[in-house]
């Protein structure tokens, strides 16, 4: 689990009872919008941050450009841009690829993960590699990155984790907190809210056939449990949740055990013992049911990959 680091300055030239307040160290912000470069490489850049906050209005069922998602935003699941820390934002994402990841088996490139999402969260089909869009999207994310040293993770990246718990999550007690804290902005049946224009969604659909497939990175529990302890409901942030550790996993268990769209994952995890404890689909290198994997309660000592 990632985690923001303290540090306590101290004066040495004062009594010894004076220290100064403890300070977080600061998090991943992204580049100044005033680094984006002019002419044709600053228009890519900010036509892929268009892309990624805005897909539904260029790629959604009723897309300018091509109808190719679910009527998502990238951003529904990469918060404000792909810039928010611990939004699940791309502040590594370039400085990570090419890399070889088990779940393909293969050395993948940024456009082949660019694709993954396009595949599996807006349960779509890919841009063309050499499209303007994919161009596009890939510029943004580079851009985004420019400041992160190759292959470092800076603080704030990605998701951040709950710890374990020592129980299985439990659906029944995640809708409880759904009913509270989500369905305001999501639907009483996960449906979302459509924006005035029919086109995109105001609140994304968290179930159900308009939302993300189950081979989305968002369909494992640890990753949705991070997501929703450090950023919703829609105003917290890593500073100031909301929900405790119990009420993220089980509310995380309660909407990723409703009705999606199925995506062909057997040719995911050629290597079972590389296959992290919450993937929750079979075949595994222990014997612990799909049922346990899905939900818990997890081995505490395995990594939270």
């Amino acid at each position: 689990m990632l985690c923001t680091r303290h540090l306590t300055s101290f004066d040495k030239l004062s009594a010894p009872t004076a220290t100064a307040a403890a300070a977080p160290t600061p998090v991943w912000s992204p580049p100044a919008i005033s680094t984006i470069p002019p002419g044709e490489k600053g228009a890519a850049i900010l036509y892929g941050r268009s892309l990624i906050s805005e897909t539904a209005r260029y790629l959604g069922p009723k897309g300018s450009v091509q109808p190719m998602t679910n009527g998502m935003n990238c951003q529904n699941c990469h918060l404000q841009a792909g810039t928010k820390p611990f939004g699940n934002n791309y502040s590594s994402t370039a400085a990570s690829y090419p890399k070889f990841r088990a779940r393909s088996n293969s050395t993948e490139t940024l456009n082949k993960r660019i694709s993954d999402c396009f595949e599996r969260s807006l349960n779509g089909v890919a841009p063309d590699s050499n499209s303007k869009e994919m161009l596009a999207i890939k510029a943004y994310i580079e851009w985004l990155g420019s400041e992160v040293p190759p292959h470092t993770t800076p603080d704030g990246n990605g998701i951040r984790k709950p710890d374990y718990l020592a129980r299985a999550a439990d659906p029944a007690k995640g809708a409880l907190v759904y009913q509270q804290q989500c369905q305001t902005c999501h639907g009483g049946n996960g449906e979302g809210i459509k924006a005035a224009d029919d086109i995109s969604y105001t609140y994304p659909p968290l179930w159900g056939p308009h939302s993300y497939n189950d081979g989305a990175g968002l369909y494992r529990l640890s990753n949705f449990a991070g997501y929703v302890k450090y950023n919703m409901p829609f105003g917290v942030d890593y500073n100031n949740p909301l929900l405790t550790d119990e009420q993220a996993w089980d509310v995380a268990a309660f909407i990723n055990s409703q009705p999606r769209p199925h995506k062909d994952q057997s040719a995911d995890w050629h290597n079972v013992d590389q296959k992290p404890i919450d993937f929750p689909f079979g075949p595994y290198a222990d014997a612990l049911s799909e049922q346990q994997h899905k939900y818990g309660p997890f081995k505490t000592n395995h990594i939270n990959r």
